[in-house]
């Protein structure tokens, strides 16, 4: 890092010279009007009030730290090397750290730009920027300690950072003429490079290495995230709290007989296959996948379906599981028999039935074709309001989740085999499937 200009150190040392507790409205004050101005004088893009007071309070700016903390903060230079640095900056990385709650003992794997381990105390202080969170929350610790015992998913993107930067502290400001209650289709409730990890997880069997598969197929919950920039003027969150995930009593003796009542990580355990099998599902399956989505056969929502059947709970679960299978192996002309080319054979077969015949083919499984259809009649009972519908069992729940994971999977391999139009492949899907359908 060059030498910062040393008007900017200057002023940046002046605001390191104010006194405790800091001014109530930091925007407003003289000596940080003076560094707003010389900022956009010197970097241009314009003011950014909000952006330098994100970078501030991330540099530990003396005066808003609590009395006997003044460790926290960084020399003038150092902050004021940063400052300029962050004006100049061209990308920034952004880290989405998911906790695996529940998770059994998996083996460490990574695959594109995630990677699935536990880590050290030590290591997750690096991971979430401790310095930083430290001086930007300084009565709030990171409990790193307690969320150590914990798998994490990490996954990393590196992302481009416009030339405003107010822009990357409050983007909001810079947006305010779109439609805020608009639907975005496609938007998924994580960020879309963590879906994409959780898809290629979600593909691997967890339903069967399940040893509760009464109580849930999951071998992990993935309850929030947490996400975290390496640009200084996007505002750090708030450390999060182990309390948010599922932890339970664990007594031990001490050396002396005493019991000690500590905590431990609530587990759902897996059979004894799931972690050598697990730890072969690395980069070469996620080469494999990222091939499969780029063709025709991932045009459609298959993503964004499987892996709401891992977030959601209840009915919603079961009506992504079943979309999923539609979204892979259905086509439109099933319901809409006016877009069917003159001639086009089956006529008669209805478009669930054609799914069906579709699954069982890419499969080569008749039984999956049955398997559908009973559960569809029980998606068309909840979606129709048939009157006395009882709870759905946790098997036919299993099923669902099953026959969407083994859809999915066989949607990748015959994505790897040719590149073939959708319609092509799914055509002849149906031709070989229609023989394998139960009678009607």
């Amino acid at each position: 890092m060059t030498a910062p200009d040393p008007v900017l150190v200057a002023a940046v040392a002046d605001l390191w010279r104010m006194p405790w507790p800091g001014p109530d409205n930091l925007l407003a004050a003289p000596r940080f009007i003076a560094l707003r101005d010389l900022c956009a004088e010197r970097f241009g893009g314009g003011k950014a009030p909000f952006a330098l007071s994100s970078a501030l309070h991330a540099l530990g700016m003396p005066c808003y730290l609590p009395k006997g903390r003044e460790d926290l903060t960084l020399d003038v230079a150092i902050a004021a090397a940063r400052i300029e640095a962050a004006f100049r900056q061209e990308t920034a990385v952004r880290r989405h750290l998911c906790p695996l709650d529940l998770a059994d003992d998996l083996p460490p794997i990574a695959f594109g730009p995630a990677r699935l381990a536990r880590f050290s105390a030590d290591e997750l202080e690096t991971l979430f920027n401790a310095p930083r969170l430290a001086r930007t929350y300084p009565k709030v610790p990171l409990e790193s300690d307690r969320l150590a015992q914990f798998h994490w998913l990490v996954v990393e993107e590196t992302l481009p950072v416009g030339p405003h930067a107010e822009a990357r502290a409050a983007p909001w400001m810079f947006d305010i003429m779109r439609d805020f209650g608009a639907i975005e289709p496609h938007l998924g409730h994580f960020p879309a490079v963590v879906e994409a990890a959780l898809f290629h997880l979600m593909l691997a069997p967890w339903e069967d290495w399940s040893t509760l598969i009464d109580l849930d197929w999951r071998g992990f919950r993935v309850p929030w995230i947490y996400t975290l920039d390496d640009d200084l003027f996007v505002q750090s969150k708030r450390p999060p709290s182990a309390d948010d995930l599922s932890l339970e009593p664990w007594i031990v003796q001490d050396s002396w007989g005493e019991e000690i009542e500590l905590e431990r990580p609530t587990t759902y355990p897996l059979d004894d296959d799931a972690a050598p099998a697990l730890a072969g599902y690395a980069a070469s399956a996620w080469d494999e996948l990222q091939a499969a989505r780029a063709t025709s056969l991932f045009e459609t929502p298959i993503v964004h379906f499987l892996v709401r059947g891992f977030l959601a709970e209840g009915i919603d679960e079961f009506m992504a599981h079943m979309t999923s299978i539609e979204a892979a192996l259905g086509l439109e002309l099933d319901h809409r028999r006016k877009l069917r080319p003159k001639g086009s054979p089956h006529p008669n077969v209805t478009p669930a039935r054609r799914v069906a015949a579709r699954i069982a083919a890419a499969l080569g499984d008749a039984s999956a074709a049955s398997d559908y259809l009973d559960l569809f009649e029980l998606r068309s009972a909840f979606v129709h309001g048939r009157g006395g519908m009882q709870a759905i069992p946790s098997a036919q729940r299993v099923a669902a989740r099953s026959l969407a994971r083994r859809a999915a999977r066989a949607m990748v391999a015959l994505a790897t085999q040719s590149a073939r139009p959708r319609t092509e492949v799914l055509a002849n899907l149906l031709d070989k499937g229609v023989p394998m359908l139960p009678p009607p």
